[in-house]
């Protein structure tokens, strides 16, 4: 099978991903923070070491709380509802987000009156900064929830410009890099991102069942998730620790592992370079077929190695059948779990998009087979 659906998540992994998760499985998989025996220690020094080296990713230090969750989706709950949000406060999503933030956002928005807006975009698919502006000098912001990457187009969005003129109003800038960590550079401080949302499956070449987030500022959150944590059991209320208040239930030990060794050895440099030159050839090939429409932003420096496009006369998701079935190719098709990008795009009548999700382990010939494929495709 040809696999280029590495937006949703990676696949393969590096093999010490495989390694250190069938190690600890044998030798180690206990509850960390449960106990005083060898193990249990061993594995608490794990996630200790683990979240110092997403610290180093991002150019923070040890005063900054990473809380690990089962996913990033779930982390987001967590941010979005451990807000300390007044009533009616004002919360600008990006035009790119997905339903992790979309949809948390929205159920809160029914409880407390929120006010959400979108960031405007321009024709080319990219942040209109100057409107932007206008906009919160209307409706100052309290908190502002931006994707680094669009997990529909690869754009890489001016996350920099976007924070450092919210943090004007005193706003919360909370960053999804669930499509961007490992892949591109943050530097946290430097952009001004109070939180930060993680994913361990896409990008680190983690694997599933890992994710959360840094509060980088230390923003106050309220407690949504509770439950055991292995201390302090006989009080009701959840621990003060800034990172063990928001980490209930037992840690998927086994995960961790397989993030500690991916962070260990993965290259954002080379992971970059690489999905680019894939990208490029990509996207040459595609606009060289009349049929294919390619949304991509104005600025194609801003871009990783997500493509999407649609084919005319074909549905998507027909599109991704055909591929699946005839060519052995993996992609994914429909509306990404982004609700509001595609607006813009104008793609309801081919039902979404076909989206193109490259990784460091795709190759050129991986592409040559999708464009035979698409070709063949449309000369039937």
């Amino acid at each position: 099978m040809i696999y280029l659906d590495n937006a949703a998540t990676t696949f393969p992994k590096p093999g010490v991903v495989y390694d250190a998760m069938d190690k600890i499985n044998r030798e180690g998989a206990v509850n960390a923070g449960r106990g005083s025996y060898k193990l249990a220690l061993d594995a608490s020094k794990l996630i200790a070491e683990t979240k110092e080296l997403l610290r180093r990713l991002i150019n923070t230090d040890i005063s900054s709380a990473v809380i690990f969750a089962p996913s990033v989706t779930i982390a987001m709950n967590q941010i979005v509802n451990g807000l300390r949000l007044r009533d009616k406060a004002v919360v600008y999503l990006s035009p790119y987000e997905h339903n992790a933030v979309a949809r948390s956002v929205h159920e809160l928005a029914k409880k407390k009156g929120l006010i959400v807006k979108e960031i405007p975009i321009n024709s080319d698919l990219e942040i209109d900064l100057e409107k932007m502006k206008y906009e919160f000098v209307k409706d100052r912001p309290d908190a502002i929830f931006c994707t680094h990457v669009s997990n529909v187009t690869g754009y890489i969005l001016p996350v920099k410009e976007i924070f450092e003129e919210s943090k004007k109003y005193d706003c919360i800038n909370i960053l999804d890099s669930a499509q961007s960590l490992g892949l591109v550079e943050i530097q946290a401080n430097l952009m001004k991102i109070d939180i930060i949302a993680f994913a361990g499956h896409k990008t680190l070449y983690g694997p599933l069942g890992i994710g959360g987030f840094i509060n980088i500022s230390g923003i106050p959150l309220d407690v949504f998730i509770s439950g055991g944590t292995g201390s302090d059991s006989l009080n009701l209320e959840m621990p003060d620790g800034k990172e063990s208040k928001y980490e209930s239930a037992s840690c998927n030990i086994v995960a961790v592992a397989g993030l500690n060794a991916a962070l260990k050895v993965i290259d954002p440099v080379f992971c970059m370079r690489w999905e680019k030159e894939l990208s490029d050839y990509l996207i040459d090939q595609l606009y060289s077929m009349k049929k294919i429409k390619v949304y991509l932003p104005g600025n194609q420096k801003q871009h990783v190695g997500i493509v999407s496009f649609v084919v005319q006369g074909f549905s998507s998701e027909d599109i991704g059948t055909i591929l699946d079935e005839d060519f052995d190719i993996a992609v994914r098709t429909g509306y990404h779990c982004a609700p509001f990008i595609h607006k813009y795009l104008r793609d309801t009548g081919n039902q979404g998009t076909v989206r193109v999700g490259l990784g460091q382990f795709s190759t050129m010939n991986d592409i040559d087979k999708l464009i035979a494929g698409l070709k063949e495709i449309i000369d039937e």
